[in-house]
């Protein structure tokens, strides 16, 4: 299980088949890992929101967290493109009206667009990580493109497992994670 391929397939295997109570420790515990970071240097945050029937890291509690502990730090979400694969991004206040994608991703309907050059901070999806904080996603490369749109923002993956020795097939173009927070570790890179 060393290629993007083959990971892919183990780990959205083990969270589709992960029960409730596990995904809620995991997330419990992740969320007390990600409160150990500091983010007094951060102004605008970029973050996913989980597709819950894909039982991805639960980002929601880690909002209403930094909301009510960061309250000067603004929020982004992105509306995604399958087509052409790109991401537009929206400032999340309030009164955003969220819709779910055919994927199952909330995402918002419409609002003011932030430009990717003014986030200094994203919370990246991942199935999994390695070592060198290499990540594997869905595989369709739409956050390695966001990720060369910010080359000064800070990146930290969200990961429910520890990582794996090397994923032996990235890309050139594959953009290194420079955190990753586990539910038992915070891992820097860079």
């Amino acid at each position: 299980m060393t290629t993007k391929k083959d990971i892919r397939k183990h780990f959205l295997e083990l969270r589709l088949n992960m029960d409730d109570d596990t995904a809620l420790d995991l997330n419990g515990r992740l969320l007390d890992r990600c409160r150990q970071l500091d983010y007094s240097r951060f102004r605008m945050a970029h973050v996913f929101l989980p597709i819950s029937e894909k039982k991805e890291a639960d980002t929601w509690p880690l909002v209403k967290w930094l909301r009510e502990e960061h309250p000067g730090l603004q929020w982004v979400l992105s509306r995604s493109d399958m087509k052409t694969g790109d991401m537009i991004h929206y400032l999340w206040k309030t009164n955003t009206i969220l819709v779910k994608n055919q994927f199952g991703i909330p995402e918002p309907e419409h609002g003011e667009e932030v430009q990717p050059a003014e986030i200094d901070l994203i919370f990246v999806p991942l199935l999994a990580f390695d070592r060198k904080g290499q990540r594997v996603g869905y595989g369709k490369g739409m956050y390695d493109r966001f990720l060369q749109q910010c080359p000064g923002a800070h990146t930290v993956g969200l990961s429910l497992f520890e990582p794996v020795p090397a994923i032996q097939d990235a890309d050139p173009w594959d953009i290194p994670l420079q955190t990753v927070v586990t539910p038992d570790h915070i891992y820097q890179f860079k």
